[in-house]
């Protein structure tokens, strides 16, 4: 399942203010947080670590700390968040009261390098990493399946392929809001765990593991809770609404939400993680001896 109605240049746009960007950085540091939780089921020990959608490169700082040993490759589509990655080890290693932050070994050791690309058009030789990592930005390409056999070629055999993204149920209510307003699409039609897991086998991974979570974040007001939506990437897609949104309809999407709120007084919002893992077989292993394992959370 690919959606080609998803426009590259305009998600580029979306991420090209980091400052607006920062209100949702805690929901990347939580998902990262429990992805690295992951990482002792497996055993690795990887010499070359590829972050594909690094944003601000605090996952490569992250790794560090787990594989310190390891050349760190951050890839991002947005120039302007590379360069922010790059102002901020730049100012860290200016201040000693950082306590001496990961940021600042890393760039201390030459150990890292940033590429601005296609997550699905590497200019990376095959073979080149032992791990593939990427945290909640796979969901902003229109072609993951795509994405999905890059990240293979470019990984060795017996890489590790380890990522996370949103699911269908994200921001479904705001959906729900929605309906009946018009018929312009307001979010993503995000892919389904089940999907990619099919994915990852056509694609040649072994074994992949699949598993996923709801998490409800709540928010004081409509302003707050829309402000954060749109910080989080917005609406790419390229048959959105053109204009802006007429005052009724836009105070009927403002009372629904407000009618939304919980005994706590607080507005929801799901966030649905689903997360992944695979690793690139030897050539030898064929589709067929491959088999999607879906964990409950």
């Amino acid at each position: 399942m690919t959606n080609t109605l998803i426009d590259v240049n305009l998600v580029r746009r979306l991420f090209s203010r980091p400052a607006k960007l920062q209100a949702v950085d805690f929901i990347y540091r939580e998902i990262a947080g429990r992805m690295l939780e992951r990482l002792p089921l497996v055993k690795l020990n990887p010499t070359r670590i590829v972050d594909a959608g690094c944003g601000r490169a605090a996952d490569l700082a992250a790794l560090h700390t787990v594989y310190p040993h390891a050349h760190m490759m951050g890839v991002d589509a947005s120039q302007a968040r590379l360069l922010q990655a790059l102002e901020q080890s730049r100012l860290q290693k200016k201040s000693l009261r950082h306590q001496f932050s990961n940021w600042m070994r890393l760039k201390k050791n030459s150990n890292a390098q940033f590429i601005n690309s296609d997550f699905a058009c590497l200019p990376l030789p095959d073979q080149i990493a032992e791990l593939v990592w990427s945290n909640l930005a796979l969901h902003w390409h229109p072609e993951p399946d795509q994405v999905f056999k890059e990240w293979r070629r470019i990984l060795k055999v017996d890489g590790l392929f380890m990522f996370s993204c949103f699911g269908p149920d994200t921001l479904k209510e705001l959906r729900h809001v929605f309906d009946g307003i018009d018929q312009t699409p307001h979010t993503l039609p995000f892919v389904d765990m089940h999907d990619l897991g099919d994915m990852l086998i056509h694609t040649g991974f072994a074994t992949p593991v699949m598993d996923m979570e709801m998490i409800t974040l709540t928010y004081p007001s409509v302003t707050q809770l829309l402000a954060e939506v749109r910080a989080l990437g917005g609406n790419p897609l390229q048959n959105k609404r053109n204009g802006l949104m007429g005052k009724t309809a836009w105070q009927t999407m403002c009372n629904k939400l407000e009618q939304s709120r919980n005994q706590d007084g607080r507005i929801p919002l799901t966030l649905e993680i689903i997360y992944g893992h695979a690793f690139k077989p030897a050539a030898k292993q064929t589709q067929k001896e491959s088999v999607i394992h879906f964990v409950k959370s």
